[in-house]
């Protein structure tokens, strides 16, 4: 209820917040003096309406989408004494996390990985690889549980969704601002749309949304060292240390976008696009943590 009561707040506040500096600044005269005649309230609502549509669309079909693309095999009930492990390991974190027990499962996968995901914190999934199974001792593996249970605990995927609904309003708002502006005032268009506002609106909407990704990417960095840290809690800080040295010497596994963000492992892409800080970083956080 907190989340949801937060995400709403937050939607209002960032629409009240952006119709109030135009209006302090007196955008809407200066335009309307130039002849553009754009509703900001109007648009507010339909930017927000786009922004947050699909964020919450995704995070509702963010655990049946992880099952079928990365095929997922739940485990329902154990066969091997591996499997009674993972699910005993798993329920008795969430249990001291104060959350309900998520959906155990693995995927075949080479390299050591795992994800959580999932639309709240009482319905999740928790997945490994084959690899990281393989690969790994359990104590790394516990730790590598831990680091996923704390991402499900801290509600991660909630925030994650509206950070990205946040400044997926931004781009839709701004990008159709400049667009009109420009299709007004320097093409002199009178009625409807010229082809500079839609040329300039996907341009502005591309540069404004790299620009934007930037910044859940640097949210998605700072909630690792997070999860981090709760994983040092749950399993141990050796345990946790042990288990993403593992990962530095592993190979780079290949997952789809949209779950890179839930992923432990790192990815090989520039720092402010990075969805996870290096592991050394990480490492280093553990070791200076009191």
């Amino acid at each position: 209820m907190l989340r949801l009561f937060l995400f709403f707040a937050t939607n209002i506040a960032v629409m009240a917040l952006i119709s109030l500096i135009f209006n302090l600044i007196g955008f809407q005269g200066l335009m309307q003096a130039n002849g553009v005649d754009l509703d900001l309230n109007a648009l507010l609502v339909y930017s927000a309406v786009i922004g947050f549509s699909g964020s919450f669309i995704s995070l509702l079909l963010s655990k049946f989408m992880a099952k079928r693309s990365m095929g997922v095999k739940v485990i329902s009930q154990a066969s091997d004494e591996l499997e009674r492990w993972l699910l005993r390991t798993v329920e008795m974190q969430a249990e001291r996390s104060g959350i309900r027990m998520p959906e155990v499962g693995i995927f075949n996968q080479i390299a050591p990985n795992a994800f959580a995901t999932g639309w709240n914190k009482n319905s999740a999934l928790v997945a490994v690889s084959t690899g990281l199974l393989q690969n790994m001792t359990r104590d790394e593996i516990e730790a590598v549980l831990a680091h996923e249970i704390s991402h499900v605990a801290n509600g991660d995927m909630v925030t994650l969704t509206l950070i990205q609904g946040v400044v997926n309003t931004f781009v839709v708002f701004l990008s159709r601002v400049i667009a009109f502006f420009i299709d007004r005032v320097v093409f002199k268009v009178q009625r409807g749309h010229g082809p500079a506002f839609w040329i300039v609106s996907i341009v502005a909407q591309i540069v404004l949304g790299i620009f934007a990704s930037m910044i859940v990417m640097w949210f998605s960095r700072w909630r690792e060292y997070r999860a981090d840290a709760g994983g040092a809690t749950l399993a141990g800080r050796g345990k946790m240390i042990a288990a993403l040295r593992r990962l530095q010497g592993s190979q780079q596994a290949k997952m789809p976008d949209e779950l890179l963000a839930f992923g432990i492992n790192t990815g090989k892409m520039s720092a402010l696009m990075s969805s996870h800080p290096p592991l050394a970083d990480r490492i280093r956080a553990l070791e200076n943590r009191e």
